[in-house]
């Protein structure tokens, strides 16, 4: 039984969340041969506030980003 912990930036709507479960679901199925009701796929949305990247907040980082 699959279990796919996916982590990404809050923002993504709820249509781009049930088009990511369908392909990831879809290439499980295709490459492992496995049953899409096996399948478990979890989206955690981390705030950028609490992920780093780069060295920095992915928020500071996003700021420096656009001030450049």
């Amino acid at each position: 039984m699959p279990y796919v912990n996916i982590q990404i930036t809050r923002g993504a709507t709820r249509a781009q969340k049930a088009e990511i479960v369908k392909e990831v679901t879809n290439a499980l199925v295709r490459v492992l041969d496995k049953r899409p009701e096996h399948i478990h796929i979890v989206i955690q949305e981390i705030a950028e506030e609490d992920w780093g990247f780069a060295g920095q907040l992915t928020d500071d980082w996003k700021k420096a980003q656009t001030s450049s």
